[in-house]
């Protein structure tokens, strides 16, 4: 258990990482009622505390993830027992997507702050990805409770809904069945596409350069 314990203690961004992963699959399971829901808001601000806590080995300022993050803590549960209310959805996305995005940001500062590749920052990089992912679903969920219809679905189009949709964009994948429909709505989608392309283009082809470039020295023995 300690082995295990100092192991998630020397690489944050991979329990950030598998706890977003894991609501992104717990998800479907908890949100058809209000225990479950609550339950929700627990894993939030769980995943809230857990980035706070990855943002603190990376070179930017750890203040402001917390203040950012203290009150999207509460928002959290808030829009978990109340999902349906504007003005807490709203709010909600106001704090949750500059949290979101700050994090993401320190994440690839964290990747790019020296010439070496650890193996945490190789987590790091599925973690900025999915924090990124997760910004944006809040953003959609900001302007569908602005204007409501900007997005369309098979069924009711909720924050698990605009998070797929976060998450198809990103990937540029396409396969999802939740459409943007108003002129706010395909305007933020198409900043997503346009931040996927851009965080595969930099982020991962510095990776994979750092890589060569070690192995190229191993050979070599430089």
């Amino acid at each position: 258990m300690r082995r295990q314990l100092r192991w998630m203690v020397g690489h944050p961004s991979a329990v950030l990482l598998g706890g977003q992963l894991a609501a992104v699959l717990g998800y479907p399971f908890l949100d058809e009622n209000p225990v479950g829901r609550a339950v929700l808001g627990v894993v939030g601000m769980a995943l809230v505390l857990i980035a706070i806590w990855a943002v603190r080995l990376t070179p930017v300022l750890r203040w402001v993830a917390v203040l950012l993050g203290a009150p999207a803590m509460v928002l959290t549960v808030l829009e978990a027992l109340s999902p349906s209310t504007d003005w807490i959805v709203i709010t909600s996305a106001l704090w949750h997507a500059p949290f979101y995005f700050y994090v993401s940001y320190a994440m690839i500062q964290y990747l790019f702050h020296d010439d070496k590749v650890t193996r945490d920052e190789l987590f790091a990089t599925g973690a900025a990805f999915t924090v990124v992912a997760w910004g944006f679903a809040y953003v959609f969920s900001g302007v569908e409770a602005v204007w409501p219809g900007s997005f369309t679905a098979t069924g009711d189009v909720g924050w698990y809904e605009l998070l797929f949709l976060s998450f198809a964009n990103l990937t540029s994948v396409g396969l999802s069945d939740v459409l943007p429909v108003l002129e706010h709505a395909r305007s933020v989608v198409m900043v997503e596409q346009v931040v996927g392309v851009l965080y595969v283009a930099l982020v991962v082809a510095r990776l994979v350069g750092l890589t060569v470039v070690r192995a190229t020295n191993d050979r070599t023995g430089s």
